[in-house]
C-alpha cells in the first residue's frame, strides 16, 4: 500500500517528512506513553517552559503526569553509556500551561543525541535543524550561540554571582544600553564590561563574524569554548543552507542544564521561534549520567498561523 500524502494535512505532511528525514539520517524513532511518574518532573522543573503540570493518582497511589516533555523522558529512559552514540527522533504530543491560561496540547517532532557528544556530532545535529526549517518555508534563519562561552564573557565583566545573573539576563534581551547602565551603578570596570557589551553587538554570518569573535574570546580567555562553537558550526556552514545561518550570541539558555552550543530556529510568517536546540550536559551531570547530549524540537503548533504554507515536504 503507497501512503496519498494527499490526504494528509499539512502539519501531519511536515511530521512525516521530519521523521523521514531523521530516519534516513541513521535515527531511530522513540515511543513515550501519555502518562510518567510525576517525580522526573518535579525534580526538573527548571527545565521545563513551564512548571505547571497537569498531574493525577493512579490506582496505585502513584502521582503520575500528562507528559510535559520528551527530552526528560529520553534522557532518564537511555542508557547511560558514554562510549555508545545513541540517536533518537520523535514525533509527540505533550501537555503545557498556555500563556493565557489553560493547558495546550503542544505537536514536537524532534531528535536527540546521547552518548560521546564530539563537535562533529554537534554540528551534525545543526545541520540537521537547518534541513528540518528548509521542509517548513525556504525563508527561515538558524541562529546560534554558546552558553559557556557567554557565561566566560560574563564572568569576566563580574565575579559576582547576582551581578552576573542580571548581565545575562541583559544578554538575553541584546539590552546593551542596560548593560551600560547596570556597570555604572554597579561601578564595574569599563574595560571588563567592554567585551560582553561587543559580543551583543556581533550578529551575522559565522564567516563574516567569527574572526572578531575569537579575538574577543581570546581577551576573556575563552578561546576553548570559541573552539567548541567554531567546529560545531563547520559542518552547516558549508552545507547548501549554509547561507541561512547566523551567529547571535543573544540566544541564552538555562544555565543549570545548557553548556555548549544553543540555537533556535524561525522561519518568515511565525512570530516566534519555531525550533529550539542544543547541548545540555549539565542536565545529564544532574541526573547522575556520564553521556552528554544534544538535540531540538520543532513546536508545530507555531506553525498554524503560517499562510500560504511554502513548507517543501514532497
Amino acid at each position: 500500500m503507497t501512503l496519498d500524502l494527499e490526504l494528509l494535512d499539512a502539519a501531519e505532511k511536515l511530521r512525516y517528512a521530519l521523521r523521514g528525514l531523521y530516519l534516513s539520517r541513521g535515527y531511530r524513532r522513540y515511543r513515550m506513553g501519555k502518562f510518567e511518574e510525576y517525580d522526573l518532573y518535579g525534580r526538573f522543573k527548571e527545565f521545563l517552559t513551564d512548571e505547571r503540570v497537569l498531574t493525577f493518582t493512579d490506582t496505585d497511589g502513584k502521582l503520575l503526569a500528562l507528559k510535559p516533555d520528551v527530552t526528560l523522558s529520553i534522557a532518564k529512559n537511555t542508557p547511560d553509556d558514554p562510549a555508545v552514540l545513541t540517536r533518537l527522533c520523535y514525533d509527540e504530543t505533550v501537555y503545557r500551561a498556555g500563556r493565557i491560561g489553560g493547558f495546550r496540547e503542544i505537536m514536537q517532532s524532534g531528535l536527540e543525541c546521547m552518548g560521546p557528544v564530539t563537535d562533529a556530532s554537534v554540528g551534525e545535529v545543526l545541520e540537521l535543524a537547518g534541513e528540518s526549517l528548509s521542509r517548513i518555508r525556504r525563508e527561515f534563519v538558524l541562529a546560534v550561540s554558546h552558553q559557556g562561552l557567554l557565561e566566560a564573557f560574563v564572568r569576566y565583566a563580574s565575579s559576582r554571582p547576582e551581578i552576573q545573573k542580571s548581565l545575562l539576563t541583559l544578554a538575553a534581551e541584546k539590552n546593551v544600553q542596560g548593560l551600560a547602565a547596570l556597570g555604572a551603578a554597579r561601578a564595574l570596570p569599563e574595560d571588563r564590561l567592554r567585551p560582553l557589551s561587543e559580543l551583543l553587538r556581533l550578529y551575522g554570518p559565522p564567516a563574516r563574524v567569527l574572526d572578531r569573535l575569537e579575538a574577543l574570546s581570546a581577551q576573556v580567555g575563552a578561546l576553548e569554548e570559541y573552539a567548541g562553537l567554531r567546529q560545531a558550526l563547520e559542518a552547516v556552514m558549508h552545507s547548501p543552507l549554509g547561507d541561512r545561518v547566523r551567529l547571535d550570541p543573544s540566544v541564552v539558555g538555562n544555565g543549570n542544564y545548557y553548556g555548549g552550543v544553543l540555537f533556535h530556529g524561525f522561519v518568515k510568517g511565525a512570530p516566534d521561534r519555531v525550533l529550539s536546540g542544543g547541548q545540555y550536559d549539565r542536565l545529564m551531570d544532574r541526573m547522575g549520567k556520564r553521556s552528554g547530549a544534544v538535540g531540538f524540537a520543532v513546536y508545530l503548533n507555531a506553525l498554524e498561523d503560517l499562510k500560504p504554507w511554502e513548507g517543501t515536504i514532497c
